[in-house]
C-alpha cells in the first residue's frame, strides 16, 4: 500500500483529500504546519507528499527546500496560488507537479497515479505498514511510532506473516510451518510464547487470539 503524507492546514481540506485518498487505497497522514510535516517526513517513510504553499510556521516552499536537501521522494504542490511565478518557483524546487485550488479530485487522483508511475514509486514496496508499525524487510528492522524494536529473528518472521495475512486467522500448525520450515514435532504452543513475547515489544493489542484456531490482526480498510 502507497503511503501518502498530506501537508495542508486547511481541516475541511485536509479531510477531504485524506477520505479520498484512502478510499483510492492509499495510506494517508497529515499534517496541519511545516513544524509538522517536518517531523512526520522524519518518523516516516513517504511514497508521495500532496503540500500546500500557505502553511503556518514553515510555509510549503521551506518544506519543499528542507525536503529536497535529504529526499527525491515525489513532490505534488496543492494550492490557491496559481500565478506562474509561484508555479515556476516550485517547479525550481524540484516538485513533481502544481495543482491549483479549486481542483477536481478524480484528475488530482490520477495526476497522483501518473506521477507514481514516473517515478518508479508504484513498484512494488519492500516494506509493510501497519497503523503505527513500520516493517523494513531489507534492513530488517521495525519501528512502531518511529521507535526501533529489538526483535528476535522468530518475533519478525511472526510478525511478517501477521501483517502480510491481515484478516485472515493463521493457526499454530501454518505459523510453524512457516517459520520454522518443517513440520514440528513437539508442542505447537511453542507459538503462543512468541506472539506473548511480541505483543509485549510491540505494546500494541494488534495480535487478536482466534481461541482454539490461531492469530490473526485485523485488516485495515
Amino acid at each position: 500500500m502507497k503511503r501518502i503524507l498530506v501537508i495542508e492546514d486547511e481541516p475541511d481540506i485536509q479531510e477531504m483529500l485524506c477520505a479520498y485518498l484512502r478510499d483510492a487505497g492509499y495510506s494517508v497522514s497529515a499534517a496541519s504546519d511545516g513544524i509538522q510535516a517536518m517531523d512526520c517526513f522524519h518518523r516516516e517513510s513517504w511514497d508521495l507528499i500532496l503540500l500546500d504553499l500557505m502553511l503556518p510556521k514553515i510555509d510549503g516552499y521551506g518544506v519543499c527546500e528542507l525536503i529536497r536537501r535529504e529526499s527525491d521522494v515525489p513532490v505534488i504542490m496543492v494550492t490557491a496560488l496559481d500565478t506562474e511565478e509561484n508555479q515556476i518557483r516550485g517547479f525550481d524546487l524540484q516538485i513533481d507537479d502544481y495543482v491549483t485550488k479549486p481542483f477536481s479530485m478524480p484528475i488530482l487522483l490520477r495526476k497522483i497515479a501518473a506521477v507514481l508511475r514516473r517515478t518508479g514509486s508504484d513498484t512494488e514496496s519492500r516494506q509493510l505498514f501497519y497503523r503505527d508499525i513500520v516493517m523494513d524487510l531489507d534492513a530488517y528492522r521495525v519501528t512502531v511510532d518511529g521507535a526501533l524494536l529489538d526483535l528476535t529473528t522468530r518475533e519478525f518472521e511472526l510478525l511478517k506473516e501477521l501483517l502480510l495475512n491481515q484478516g485472515r486467522v493463521l493457526t499454530r500448525s501454518v505459523l510453524l510451518g512457516q517459520l520454522w520450515n518443517y513440520d514440528f514435532i513437539g508442542d505447537e504452543r511453542i507459538v503462543d510464547s512468541h506472539i506473548k513475547n511480541l505483543r509485549k515489544k510491540l505494546n500494541r493489542d494488534y495480535i487478536e487470539t482466534v481461541r482454539g484456531v490461531g492469530y490473526r490482526v485485523e485488516k485495515i480498510h
